[in-house]
């Protein structure tokens, strides 16, 4: 699985660093996402999916 973020379109809501925290976290700045594993082992695929549909703003897609 691939994480891809569009930070244009990203919202700053948070939901995806709740979700997967290993994954996903906001900058202090500004609150827009940061994939910190853009490449995540297949133990996190679930909470990357979860985030991906969570997201208020759909920035975040799961590539497979």
């Amino acid at each position: 699985m691939k994480v891809v973020a569009d930070y244009d379109k990203c919202c700053a809501a948070g939901q995806c660093a709740i979700l997967a925290p290993d994954v996903f976290d906001q900058d202090e700045d500004d609150g827009i996402v940061q994939v910190l594993d853009p490449e995540p082992p297949a133990r996190l695929h679930d909470a990357v999916l979860q985030a991906v549909t969570a997201c208020p703003g759909s920035a975040l897609k799961a590539l497979r």
